[in-house]
Parts: C-alpha cells; structure tokens; sequence
C-alpha cells in the first residue's frame, strides 16, 4: 500500500468540504473519517453541506454534526431543505446552488457521493459535484443500502477504535427517525469498516474506503 496525506504543497489542508444528499449521508459515509481528520487538522475550516431535509431530520443533522466536528474551531454546517428523493428533478437548482456554495470555498479535498450509487439523489449530486468543483480533489464515500451498490473502493482511510467505535455510537444516537430500518444498525456499518479494513491491512482491522478518480502525485 501507498501512504499518502492530505494537503496541498506540503501543508496540511485548510478547507474541507463534505457533501451529503441526506441527513445521516455524511456520518455513515466518512464519519470515522471526519473523526480522524477533526483531530489531525483541528485549524481546518470545515464546510458541512446537507441538500436534504425535513424539520425533525434536519434537528437530528444539526446534532450530529455538532457531535462529530467538536474538535473543530472553524466550521460552517449548512442544512437545505430540498425534496428527498427528487433532486433529480431540481438539478438546475441543485447546480446554481453548488455554484454559489463554490464561490465561498476553496476546498483541499471535497467528500461527495459515489458516482454509481444507486440512489438517484446520491448519483445526481456527485454529478454535479465533479462539474462544479472541476479543478479540486474529490473523494467518493460508500452509503451500505438495501439496493446493494457496493464496488472495489482504491482509497482507504484507516480508522482506530475510538474513532470506528465513536462513529457507530453518533449515528444510531443521532438519528432516531431511521431506527425502524433493519439497515440502520451496528452490525451494518461494523461490518463494512470491517470488510474495507481487512483490504487494506488497517492495524485496528477497521477502514473506510473511498472511490478516487483523478488525483496529481
């Protein structure tokens, strides 16, 4: 395995963006990530962008939120109220919004979507992710789903156990509207960090993985 770190020019980054279709998008997909990061980068201004909500989905967002960016001093959490399930439909909307977003940020690494996620809301936004932020490096997170979806990842977070283990504990506190799901559990997103961890060797057993497209060494 390769080891590289994030920044640019021998620095560390100074802005991250992550970008997620729904409310529990983010922490399910890079919350380990975002854990991990928080305490290595803890000066990072860190843009946190929700595209979809209701009133009670977007109280349980903002908490969580709050809960896994706690180490970092400069932060932005930005909750929208678009249709969930129809950004397919409003992806002129969705598009000049990003480029307003755009013109407020410029990101060392954006998280976003898989590009072949079955989910049409997920799909759209990384779409027009990689068309707004056209020169920037993006990362593509891994959402587990009922419709199946997953693939062979090429970037892999490795993650501790107070990080895995605190990232689980968030989510399924956070987020009480989805625990009527038989997705929604511990075993579910153990179970994926476990599987991406034993590919890539993590020392704890334990990773997240990432979709890499274009990248400059």
């Amino acid at each position: 395995m390769f080891e590289l770190t994030l920044g640019r020019n021998g620095k560390p980054p100074a802005e991250i963006l992550f970008i997620g279709a729904h409310c529990d998008d983010i922490e399910i997909g890079c919350g380990g990530g975002v854990l991990r990061m928080a305490r290595e980068y803890p000066h990072a201004t860190v843009r946190w962008l929700v595209l979809t909500s209701d009133e009670r989905r977007a109280s349980e967002a903002a908490r969580s939120a709050e809960l896994f960016l706690a180490d970092v001093e400069n932060k932005i959490v930005t909750i929208k109220d678009f249709r969930d399930g129809y950004l397919f439909h409003m992806g002129a909307e969705i598009k000049d919004y990003l480029e307003a977003v755009k013109m407020t940020v410029n990101p060392d690494v954006v998280f976003t979507h898989y590009g072949h996620d079955r989910h049409q809301d997920h799909r759209l936004l990384s779409e027009l992710t990689w068309n707004t932020f056209r020169d920037h490096f993006i990362l593509e997170y891994e959402i587990p789903k009922y419709d199946g979806g997953l693939e062979s990842p090429n970037v892999f977070f490795p993650l501790d156990e107070r990080d895995y283990q605190r990232k689980v504990d968030i989510v399924l506190e956070s987020f009480d509207s989805q625990r009527d799901k038989r997705w929604f559990s511990r075993e579910t997103f153990l179970g994926l960090m476990r599987l991406r961890g034993m590919e890539c060797n993590a020392p704890s057993g334990y990773a997240e993985a990432f979709y890499c497209r274009k990248a400059v060494l």
